[in-house]
């Protein structure tokens, strides 16, 4: 019959036995994986303002525009927020078009993240969240016309 050879190794373990070792070796190079990393370490955890929360609720400190990066030119309505749960000041996105004008300051505002897992979105330099409640009203629905927001 004819033999199998293997040219000089394969850089990895072959064998009956070679079982705890090829796993404990993947268990180790997962670490080198950044995204792997940073959802399954603490230090990801400290870094997040949400503290691994998927929204936070917040009291707007100011409005601001923020500008476009190149090679757009605008200015992007957002505001800053300070989180109640744990008092980090955070610049988060107001979308939709003049949304910016339901929203005053030391309102209270429902705050997601942006759907990049902690990256900035677009031409938002800096900005990885967005409003979605202002005084427990959706702001879709404040943008249809279809609640008003409540005067206190």
């Amino acid at each position: 019959g004819k033999e199998f050879r293997r040219k000089m190794g394969s850089g990895k373990p072959r064998g009956i036995r070679a079982g705890r070792k090829l796993r404990d070796h993947r268990k180790e190079q997962k670490w080198h994986n950044k995204r792997y990393a940073r959802a399954h370490s603490l230090t990801g955890l400290k870094a997040n303002p949400f503290g691994g929360a998927s929204h936070a609720k917040g009291i707007v400190t100011e409005r601001i525009g923020i500008e476009a990066k190149q090679p757009n030119s605008a200015i992007r309505k957002s505001c800053r927020v300070q989180l109640i749960k744990n008092g980090k000041k955070i610049a988060a996105f107001v979308p939709r078009d003049g949304c910016l004008n339901f929203i005053e300051e030391n309102d209270e505002v429902l705050i997601s993240g942006f759907g990049r897992k902690g990256h900035s979105v677009g031409d938002l330099p800096g900005v990885r969240f967005k409003v979605v409640k202002v005084a427990g009203v959706a702001l879709l629905a404040l943008f249809k016309a279809k609640k008003e927001k409540p005067r206190t």
